[in-house]
């Protein structure tokens, strides 16, 4: 069930002051019943986690390795994202705003519903930038922080890419379409294409399959999700910046209370390994809770939403609390009301 809060006269990076709508969801155990998480939304997605439209049926659930009889977990729509009914909150101003708006605007929402810790703020790409945003905004917030295939910086590989998606949506006259096809050249890599489709071609029209591929999943995404919606996604891409233009990201990620899992993918051509790999070891030389876990696989950024198996394997280890019973875990996450 999708449900909304109003956080009003919420003023963003560039000073305008204006009511923002959250939408968010609720799956597992009722809020206060049990240790929450907080699960942020890639790009694309939204806060339908599990369940038919579920994006993420493969992780959460009933005797999964995040285990909805054990935990509540909590899902936000990021404010413009265009999920949320006939009316959603839509955004033309949004290079107004920045990924530590939405981090604010989660942190206000979170208080309204009288949440003052979790238990682990979980979240892939774009949604666990936005994890570590949160997690510096409020350092003492979540025991666990999990950011999966992304970083806590925005490089220039990652804005050159958003360059050229920008003007793709600016110019094109299919934006949505020929934007995501583009994205997902990035998405994935030349290995995974070519054990995909080893140059095959559709026995019907000739046409490589590839290419039929691009264009499938250029459709899809056109007939979900609104151009003025992936604008600003892909704007917020842009604004990730833990040190909030200090450029000191190992400072203000030290500032984090909790337990760091990082979680990168070694065929990532988006959010690279090996930037990854930099942060750990920086991190680790003055944190000693810090830790990082590598999907092996051909497939690339994608991998987070293909490779289930090695992924829940990592996750595992931080979840395995959940044999606990709520009554004795340390971990009060709903002061009383």
């Amino acid at each position: 069930m999708l449900h909304r809060i109003t956080i009003p006269q919420f003023e963003n990076a560039a000073g305008r002051r204006l009511d923002v709508e959250m939408t968010y969801q609720v799956f597992g155990q009722d809020l206060g019943q049990a240790p929450i998480v907080l699960i942020n939304h890639s790009l694309t997605g939204n806060s339908s986690v599990i369940g038919p439209q579920g994006w993420w049926n493969e992780v959460v659930g009933k005797e999964k390795v995040l285990d909805t009889d054990c935990y509540s977990f909590l899902a936000f729509d990021m404010p413009g994202n265009g999920h949320g009914g006939p009316a959603p909150e839509i955004w033309d101003n949004y290079r107004e705003f920045t990924l530590q708006d939405l981090a604010r605007l989660q942190l206000l929402a979170l208080e309204q519903l009288g949440v003052d810790q979790l238990y682990a703020v979980v979240g892939g790409s774009i949604g666990g930038a936005l994890a570590w945003e949160l997690a510096v905004l409020a350092p003492d917030l979540a025991q666990h922080l999990v950011p999966i295939a992304t970083d806590y910086k925005t490089t220039d590989w990652v804005l050159a890419q958003c360059k050229v998606q920008d003007r793709i949506l600016h110019n094109s006259a299919n934006p949505v379409a020929d934007a995501r096809m583009h994205a997902m050249t990035f998405y994935r890599n030349p290995t995974s294409f070519s054990q995909k489709f080893s140059r095959a071609r559709n026995p019907e029209d000739g046409d490589f399959e590839v290419q039929r591929w691009l264009t499938y999943h250029g459709k899809k995404l056109e007939d979900r999700f609104q151009c003025a919606a992936y604008k600003l996604m892909n704007h917020l891409l842009t604004t990730c910046d833990i040190s909030h233009g200090t450029g000191d990201f190992i400072k203000a990620a030290n500032s984090i209370s909790g337990e760091i899992h990082i979680v990168t993918i070694n065929s990532d051509w988006f959010f690279l390994a090996e930037e990854n790999w930099d942060a750990y070891v920086e991190l680790s030389l003055i944190k000693n809770d810090v830790n990082i876990q590598e999907i092996k696989s051909v497939h690339g950024h994608d991998a987070f939403l293909i490779e289930y198996r090695q992924l829940n394997r990592i996750l595992k280890p931080i979840f395995k609390q959940k044999q606990l019973h709520y009554e004795n875990h340390q971990y009060h996450t709903l002061r009383s009301r």
